[in-house]
This record gives structure tokens, sequence and C-alpha cells, in this order.
């Protein structure tokens, strides 16, 4: 057998893996959104305007979100390595950039497994107000959305800067314009006392990693690319 056959041979049964793992990824920003989209059209006394999305883990349908959390946030880890299988070794990309979605695939496993306290009014029954002591699980829950919102933020420029060096003038915009939106509309959810502009600037920068790991799914393999 010649070489190159076994190269290829070796390429085509590590490709494959990768794309499934890869393909965790896409599936995992999709799902988080329309998840939390759904239930916050349908439970009873959630507000999207007021309640902050985390607060869906609570009540007797909570354990949908809470669901929700845990297994994005696997599946986010599984695109993990499927993205170290697929970038250039000793690269920014695969020693940052993964590493970087690999803390906001941990932030949403901590968000499912640490819920928040309720608070204004949700679950129904709960005072009309905020907390008047935090509980130790919702001081530890605050910090999955601040380890979630830098960690992709700063992903998203790790990539920029290697879209740029590749010349990839979409994707550099794209991942720079995804955190300044989820920065811009997250500080304007607090004057405006709109929830929802949070919610629509985390869709933007989670559908980013979705997208980039579905862009990952038809790159050449690193083995394949040193074959040629």
């Amino acid at each position: 057998m010649s070489s190159d056959a076994s190269v290829s041979r070796r390429v085509a049964g590590t490709a494959a893996p990768a794309r499934a793992l890869l393909a965790c990824g896409v599936l995992a920003g999709p799902l988080f959104v329309l998840l939390i989209v759904s239930q916050a059209m349908t439970r009873d006394g959630f507000d999207a305007r007021r309640h902050p999305l985390s607060m869906l883990s609570l009540g007797e349908h909570g354990w949908i979100q809470t669901a929700n959390f845990l297994v994005c946030g696997l599946l986010i880890l599984a695109s993990v390595i499927g993205l170290r299988r697929v970038l250039e070794p000793r690269t920014l990309g695969r020693a940052w950039g993964a590493g970087l979605l690999a803390v906001y695939g941990t932030s949403l496993i901590w968000a499912g497994l640490f819920p928040t306290d309720p608070a204004y009014a949700f679950p129904p029954g709960t005072p009309n107000g905020a907390p008047v002591q935090a509980s130790w699980h919702g001081m530890l829950h605050n910090l999955a959305p601040v380890g979630m919102g830098l960690a992709l933020s700063v992903a998203c420029l790790v990539f920029a800067r290697r879209f740029a060096r590749e010349g990839r003038r979409g994707w550099t915009v794209y991942s720079v314009l995804a955190p300044a939106a989820y920065l811009v509309l997250g500080f304007a959810a607090f004057p405006a006392e709109d929830y929802r502009l949070m919610l629509a600037g985390g869709a933007v920068i989670w559908t980013w990693a979705s997208a980039l790991c579905l862009s990952s799914m038809t790159a050449r393999p690193v083995a394949e690319r040193r074959s040629s």
C-alpha cells in the first residue's frame, strides 16, 4: 500500500469523528435560543422584559431550562474537541480560541448546576422585588454569565485575528460585530429595563459559535492539508 493511500485512510478515519463533534456545536446555539424563546412565551408568570433568562430554571417546569444549560454546555465542550482536531497546531485559534470556547461551555454547565434566586414575582408566589439576601447558589450562578460573556467575546476577537490573516473578510467582520452587538445590547438592557435586549445580544454571539463550528466542518483536515 502506498504512503499516500495510508495517509488518506487516516484522514478519513479522523475527519468523520471531528465533523460529528463539530455538529454538536452547530446544534448548541440554535437549540439554546429556541428553548429559551419557547419557554419565555409559554411559562406562566414569566415576563421576558423584566425577568432574566436564568430564572426559567426555577419553578415547576424549571428542569427544562436546567437541562438546556447542561446539554448545550456539553455540546459546546464536544465541539471544542472537534475544533482542536481541525485547527492547525500551535496557532492562536487552536490554543486560545478553543480554550475560550471551553470556558463558554463550562459556564453553561455551571449555570445549570447552580440556579439563580427567585425574584420579582417569579416563580408565581414569589415576592415582587429583589431577594433580601442572595443564596450561596445564587451568588455562584452570577459568575456564569460573566464567564460566558467574557470568554465568548474574547474568542470572537481571537478568531477575528485568525480570519484577518487568512484574508477572510466576511468572517473577520462577523467575528468583530458579534461581541460588539452582544455588549451594546447587554448594557442597553439595564437603562431600558428590558432583558429582551440582553437575550437578543446573547443570541447573536451564541449563534456565532455555532456558525464557526459549521464553517469548520467544511474545512479540510490538518492531515489532509499537510499531505497535499
